[in-house]
């Protein structure tokens, strides 16, 4: 399977307001895998289309 190369950009201070409909909202901690990091979900969501928010602390 290839990927092909996209931009992503950030949203940083500003307003998130979402329209479409929301199935659900969890919090989860960043954990070390390799040179990065994965956030752990539910078998459910394998494949889905998901946004991550960064807090600041």
């Amino acid at each position: 399977m290839l990927f092909s190369p996209r931009k992503v950009t950030a949203i940083k201070k500003e307003k998130i307001i979402i329209e479409d409909e929301v199935e659900e909202i969890f919090e989860r901690v960043v954990t070390p895998y390799g040179n990065g990091g994965k956030i752990d979900s539910q078998k459910k969501y394998i494949g889905r289309k998901v946004f991550v928010i960064v807090l600041k602390q």
